[in-house]
């Protein structure tokens, strides 16, 4: 069975309020549950956006959900949570933590911008990578978003060849036995994965 390739263009991502209402996050892909408005935070299955993080906030408390994320321009976040700081503080390094935990944002340098990665944890794992061309990505069964960060990627997915221009991203649907990636051009991509239980 091979795999379902699905390109998603800038014009079809949502601007969405944080669940704070602190923010808003740019969303590009998700899945929600039958019956709930697509796009809001109730119901939510998994979603995979980027956003803006100009000053000190606290986070959303998103209890019951794991949280990927991924500093893509700019440097200096800290998450300090009750138990310690979580480090972002080098761009391209994801980081994975428990969305119920209490975070106050810090910017050392100044704002950024990140990739979150969310899912909720009773339904499925959560990966988040970053790769640069020549590498090769083994993706399990399940839901993929592949994100082009800067340049054009040339992708090979399991022998189909697609382009994903810079800003754009592409859905992968994996069959159960998965599918291997290559990755040319000149592009850096964010790789966000779904794998349902």
């Amino acid at each position: 069975m091979a795999a379902r390739l699905t390109p998603l263009a800038p014009e079809r991502y949502r601007r969405t309020p944080w669940k704070n209402g602190g923010g808003v996050t740019l969303d590009i892909a998700g899945a929600w549950r039958e019956g709930v408005e697509v796009g809001g935070w109730d119901g939510m299955i998994w979603r995979f956006g980027r956003t803006s993080i100009v000053t000190a906030a606290p986070f959303s408390d998103l209890t019951g959900f794991e949280r990927m994320q991924v500093v893509i321009a700019g440097d200096g976040l800290v998450l300090e949570t009750p138990d310690g700081e979580i480090s972002l503080r080098r761009a391209f390094e994801p980081v994975r933590y428990d969305g119920g935990t209490p975070v106050m944002s810090r910017l050392d340098n100044g704002p950024v911008e990140v990739v979150n990665l969310i899912a909720d944890r009773a339904l499925g794992a959560i990966d988040l990578r970053v790769i640069s061309a020549g590498e090769s990505l083994s993706l399990p069964g399940g839901e993929h978003v592949v994100y082009a960060l800067d340049g054009r990627a040339d992708l090979d997915c399991d022998g189909s060849a697609c382009v994903v221009e810079a800003g754009h991203a592409l859905g992968i649907a994996a069959p159960g036995d998965g599918v291997l990636a290559f990755l040319r051009g000149d592009a850096r991509l964010v790789v966000g994965s779904f794998m349902p239980r």
